[in-house]
């Protein structure tokens, strides 16, 4: 067993390393991926979304070699609440694209590119899950690339629209950006590491296109001012009660989405 083995670092492509953080849960999956970006004989690396605070988490992150960069995806908790503790136990700045939650650094611009540990950084807008949210293009990872998506395309189920902060018509948008750079391997935040970037995308999307039809359905039913726990009884009846408040959120981006149409 190799020291990063033992602690819990597993190697997820040819550029990235993740440390799955210690916070399961109905919304976190199995928790929170945590990535170590860095190249081959690099001098230090990049740190993508230090997790919950938990010492030893951060402990094993900063043991597997000297940080330089903590880049945030988004604003959620269990992707920032370490974020301080860990500059302060690195030395290294953050950046993230809310200014709030960086430290030493200016915050992310979109479509910028980062050099760092070795490696070419591509900065993504990709608002929708939170209006923050943003993605980290590794173009030089293995033959077609790999794409860091935090919570905008997870390995396991769909994405919460944290409603209104995130909406579904930027969301889409997101979505179609993502699924233009190809089969690039995508290194979710939470669940596993998938193949197929664009596939994948095109799956997410016909997954939201399905939900609306069946909103659409629903409102034919119940109303056109239908609200929204009326909409989740019918769309979402079966969901366990740990994520109903989700599927609320993504319901009430639905029929934002549909009520805010601009006319054919």
């Amino acid at each position: 067993m190799t020291s990063e083995t033992s602690r819990g670092i597993v190697r997820s492509s040819e550029l990235t390393r993740f440390r799955l953080a210690p916070n399961p849960g109905p919304m976190s999956l199995a928790g929170t991926n945590s990535y170590i970006i860095g190249a081959p004989g690099a001098a230090g690396s990049v740190v993508v979304d230090p997790g919950p605070l938990d010492e030893p988490h951060l402990q094993a992150l900063a043991g597997a070699g000297p940080v330089e960069l903590i880049l945030i995806t988004h604003r959620h908790a269990d992707h920032t609440a370490a974020a301080a503790r860990f500059s302060v136990l690195t030395g290294a700045p953050v950046r993230a694209a809310d200014p709030a939650h960086c430290h030493g650094a200016p915050p992310l611009n979109d479509s910028e590119t980062i050099h760092a540990a070795g490696a070419k950084i591509r900065v993504l807008a990709t608002p929708g899950h939170t209006s923050d949210s943003v993605c980290f293009h590794l173009p030089q990872d293995g033959p077609h690339g790999s794409v860091l998506t935090g919570d905008t395309i997870l390995g396991s189920g769909t994405t919460v629209l944290d409603y209104p902060d995130g909406t579904l018509r930027a969301y889409l948008e997101s979505l179609d950006r993502l699924e233009r750079l190809g089969p690039a391997t995508v290194l979710p935040a939470h669940g596993p590491v998938l193949p197929a970037l664009d596939a994948v995308a095109r799956a997410y999307r016909d997954h939201r296109q399905g939900r609306l039809a069946q909103v659409r359905a629903a409102l034919e039913s119940l109303g056109a001012d239908a609200g929204v726990e009326a909409v989740t009884d019918a769309v979402y009846a079966d969901v366990d009660p740990s994520v109903r408040r989700a599927a609320e959120l993504s319901v009430a981006a639905q029929l934002d989405y549909l009520r805010s149409a601009p006319p054919n």
